[in-house]
């Protein structure tokens, strides 16, 4: 059930409320207050953040003979009004470019008398944690445009409470210079870690596209937190082709949150962080 359909299966309750109220010489209570911002039309103002308390996940699936479109994020998205409504304008964005291509490409299968293979999309947020200032959250994404195979990718999102901002991770620190020069060695040492967990020796050839260790802020950087108060767990994520060929997929990378690390975040933030030592 979306937002949407929760307040408009809302709108008779409250109106009845209205009703009682007009009958009463009573002060309006705070049910009654909620109700009559909400009657008639959409929710806003105290209203909306009645409604969205109690918002559920959001999972929108579409499959048919030319998409297969999935976006869904978590119900501590869903009940901050203004962040489920930027991934709703994100999800409208996202599938709007699918329907587009798709077309696109079908129109020329069809004219250059070959088969069409469906186009899709699937976007997964999730909640990497819930900080009393940040919700954290990851995603996971696969496209598919027809090729030999499918592009997985990564996403990553911050909202600050305090500020009623969505923000990237790498927002949080001074720069992305700052950043790198603070996790350089763990997190090069962890892709050597990761690779030999699979059994591929790291390519350290000095012509290999593949023998430099990339800059971590030009991956997706998520944050997390161990006890809910602090951040103090990051993960980098790397798509194909970052650091080996496709075929050796993706990898997520553990690096600690360092006091070299603390030290590279902007000021204002850094009282949310605590270093692991």
């Amino acid at each position: 059930m979306t937002t949407e359909t929760l307040w408009r299966n809302a709108i008779p309750i409250l109106a009845g409320t209205l009703l009682l109220a007009g009958c009463s010489d009573d002060k309006p209570t705070k049910a009654e207050k909620v109700a009559a911002a909400s009657v008639p039309g959409a929710p806003h103002g105290a209203a909306a953040d009645e409604v969205a308390k109690v918002a559920p996940a959001s999972n929108v699936t579409e499959t048919n003979d030319l998409i297969e479109f999935v976006y869904a994020y978590p119900k501590e998205a869903a009940q901050i009004p203004e962040l489920a409504k930027a991934l709703d304008d994100d999800r409208a964005v996202k599938r709007e470019a699918l329907v587009a291509a798709a077309q696109r490409d079908k129109d020329a299968a069809e004219k250059g008398g070959f088969p069409y293979r469906a186009h899709s999309h699937r976007q997964i947020w999730q909640r990497v944690t819930s900080t009393p200032r940040f919700l954290s959250l990851s995603a996971e994404i696969d496209a598919y445009a027809g090729g030999a195979h499918g592009n997985p990718a990564f996403d990553t999102l911050i909202w600050d409470r305090n500020r009623r901002k969505q923000m990237k991770a790498l927002d949080l620190f001074k720069s992305g210079e700052a950043f790198d020069a603070a996790i350089r060695d763990s997190f090069c040492a962890g892709i050597k870690r990761a690779k030999a967990a699979k059994g591929i020796t790291a390519d350290e050839a000095p012509d290999s596209v593949f023998a430099k260790c990339p800059p971590a802020s030009a991956q997706t950087v998520w944050l997390g937190s161990s006890d809910g108060r602090f951040l103090d767990r990051m993960t980098i994520a790397i798509g194909p082709y970052e650091v080996g060929p496709y075929a050796e997929g993706s990898y997520k990378i553990n690096v600690p949150v360092t006091g070299a690390l603390v030290k590279a975040v902007k000021d204002e933030f850094a009282r949310d962080f605590l270093p692991v030592n």
